[in-house]
């Protein structure tokens, strides 16, 4: 039993023999050795292999056939070997033209001599005949035959396969599709197409094709040139217009004070805030200062750059671009700087959190139910600085500017059997002591009237403090069976009560409430609207 191999030829498969292989493959090598250094050599290697999978699939009668070491050598017999090309270059033409061996000619559609489907090219190589007068022919049969010349046209386009191959177009000649015939052929049509472009290049078409290339790419050229200068022209103009008026709004909010964020969309407070004197209320006056020079470089260089490359794509004038350039990253790079370190040490100002608390027993002994009340809002029509800062507000009384804060009130249970009310007001600061002062200095007053709890509707910071993220946290205890009366208006500072029915904080004002054991319960009554003396 001998081994077999499967190998792919040319887009066919075989089964071969070990031996027949290697003989084969052997063969093959030394093709490739014979024609690689050609310049044909791959296209005449190709239709080599296509000619041996085409004997091959001549001999072999279906798919499970083996090719065996006699289907090989008859190959290499009928191809010929470069050793038969070597004793062959010593001869003459007639000498090696004596010795081809002439085959039956087979009837192929031309292509390359094709003016419709090649019929008429391949009858002529079949018959050894001009092709022109072929076509004359089928002309005239065409007239005489009321059109049956052209039907025998198509069918002979339909039937006849075309020479694709140089072996099919050697079968249509006459001629044995050996190696020699085929590296012939290949190089002979190489040498046409070769002349026929030398031809081509020569020829007075291809000399005025090429001057009226030239012509129209550099009209092309031209154009193209004049609307790239125009295009760089309308980007200077834009960033001459866009630098300018940049740095004079840029000029104006630092010089005037007006905020930065005044005519954008996304408007936090109002284009009526004075941003540095808002700054005032965060940080130190001299800190304020140093962060508005920085921003002001920060945004200004880069504005003033583009007014720079905009004046210079306009009127281009010569400058030592790269002294101005890197004179304006420098800057631009010290103002980050600066303004990274003057932020970082801001910052440390939040890093500690402290908090008092102040707790006020009621003393009403009697009293069964506490009636909860907010003062009048004293400061409800003095002009307003328009920014809310986490509940914090800056008005303006009599030319003086007060920051005030909204408070917010919780209800629970107490542990004891009185009302008591907790006060805890809290801040942060650079350390927890700062940060406890902060919170001492906050001011917030409540009122006992008996059973009547006036609360201020807001708590306010020392004309010299600055915003800490302060806050003041009022807390009613309420012992159980006690009951408290939520007037209409301290819907302004409740916050988030819980309660048995989870009634929301809008929705508890104006009634009475009961602290039983499992929480605060709403009391009904026959009539919950009542006046409260002050």
């Amino acid at each position: 039993m001998k081994k077999t191999f499967t190998i792919n030829i040319s887009g066919t498969v075989f089964h071969i023999e070990e031996d027949a292989y290697e003989v084969l493959q052997k063969y093959l090598v030394k093709l490739k050795n014979h024609f690689g250094t050609e310049e044909e050599g791959q296209e005449i290697l190709t239709d080599i292999e296509a000619r041996i999978a085409e004997i091959f699939s001549e001999k072999s009668s279906g798919e499970k056939d083996v090719i065996t070491m006699a289907g090989v050598e008859q190959v290499i017999e009928t191809m010929g070997t470069p050793e038969d090309f070597a004793e062959e270059e010593g001869e003459s033409e007639e000498e090696i033209y004596s010795k081809t061996t002439k085959r039956k000619r087979r009837l192929y559609r031309d292509t390359e001599q094709r003016v419709i489907g090649g019929v008429c090219g391949g009858l002529a190589a079949y018959f050894n005949m001009d092709p022109v007068i072929l076509r004359i022919i089928f002309v005239v049969l065409f007239f005489i035959t009321s059109g049956a010349g052209l039907l025998a046209y198509l069918i002979l386009w339909i039937a006849v396969p075309k020479a694709v191959t140089t072996a099919q177009r050697l079968e249509m000649r006459g001629q044995e599709a050996t190696v020699k015939n085929i590296e012939k052929s290949i190089k002979e049509e190489v040498k046409d197409v070769k002349e026929s472009y030398k031809k081509f290049k020569e020829s007075d078409t291809f000399t005025k094709g090429k001057k009226k290339v030239e012509g129209a790419g550099e009209v092309t050229y031209n154009i193209f040139r004049l609307l790239l200068k125009v295009a760089v022209v309308i980007i200077g103009v834009v960033l001459i217009i866009s630098g300018f008026f940049g740095l004079l709004g840029l000029i104006s909010s630092l010089a005037i004070g007006h905020s930065f964020v005044q005519d954008w969309p996304l408007v936090v407070w109002g284009p009526e805030i004075n941003f540095p004197e808002f700054l005032n209320y965060l940080v130190e006056p001299d800190t304020v200062k140093l962060g508005i020079i920085s921003v002001g470089f920060l945004a200004g260089i880069p504005l003033l750059a583009m007014l720079y490359v905009g004046t210079k794509l306009v009127f281009n004038y010569k400058s030592n671009n790269t002294a101005i350039g890197l004179s304006m990253v420098g800057v631009w790079l010290i103002a980050l700087i600066s303004l990274f370190v003057i932020s970082t040490s801001q910052l440390g100002n939040f890093k500690n959190q402290a908090s008092v608390v102040e707790s006020s027993t009621i003393n009403c002994d009697s009293c069964q139910t506490i009636y909860l009340k907010l003062n009048e809002d004293k400061y409800k029509g003095y002009a307003a600085d328009g920014w809310d800062l986490n509940k914090l507000k800056v008005r303006q009384i009599d030319g003086e500017k007060i920051i005030l804060g909204n408070p917010r009130l919780d209800i629970e249970k107490s542990s004891g059997n009185s009302f008591i009310v907790t006060v805890k007001k809290s801040s942060r600061g650079r350390t927890r002591e700062t940060a406890r002062d902060h919170a001492s200095d906050l001011v917030y007053k409540f009122q006992n009237r008996d059973s009547v709890l006036l609360f201020d509707p807001y708590f306010f910071l020392n004309e010299k403090d600055k915003w800490r993220d302060q806050e003041v946290n009022i807390t009613v205890k309420v012992p159980e069976g006690g009951t408290i009366f939520l007037d209409d208006e301290m819907v302004d500072i409740i916050y988030d009560i819980e309660n048995v029915t989870n009634t929301w904080d809008g929705d508890m004002v104006g009634k009475y409430w009961k602290m039983e054991p499992k929480g605060l319960t709403m009391k009904k009554v026959e009539n919950t609207k009542v006046e409260i003396e002050e």
